[in-house]
């Protein structure tokens, strides 16, 4: 019985690296290829689990919680902006879905699907119109998806 219950254990792990390889792949394909994204991240929203991370971009479940709560109220928002990876980001956009920040020459994109939250940021030397179409791309794929 118990090696029953750790064989269907196993298959889940592996389904679960399966699941998170692809969103790997899917993060860079969709995002890092377009080279106008610099980091960025798939996180499921319940819990704040990142699904998958590009190379560097290292988050932590607090700093997570505080972008999906920047949501919860959009005009306080755009006044107070964003506080993130030791900056204070401007806010050039904010609603239910999809929120922008810039501190000088960098930004940083946020937007929400019914499950997940895309994290993308980008620096001086990429267009920001080409972040944002990409990270809000893939955020429509995985509307579509119901994801």
């Amino acid at each position: 019985m118990q090696s029953r219950a750790s064989e269907c254990s196993a298959s889940v792990d592996l389904v679960d690296a399966v699941k998170m390889n692809q969103l790997q792949n899917l993060l860079h394909d969709a995002l890092i290829s377009t080279d106008h994204v610099q980091h960025c991240a798939i996180i499921r929203r319940k819990d704040c689990n990142i699904r998958a991370s590009s190379v560097g971009f290292n988050l932590h479940q607090e700093q997570v919680q505080i972008l999906l709560d920047a949501f919860k109220n959009p005009p306080q928002t755009r006044e107070e902006g964003i506080y993130f990876d030791d900056r204070q980001y401007k806010c050039v956009r904010a609603d239910k879905n999809s929120i922008y920040g810039k501190c000088d020459k960098r930004g940083l994109i946020l937007v929400r699907t019914q499950s997940m939250l895309l994290i993308s940021t980008y620096s001086e030397n990429m267009f920001p119109s080409v972040c944002v179409e990409a990270v809000e791309k893939l955020a429509d794929y995985f509307k579509e998806k119901g994801k």
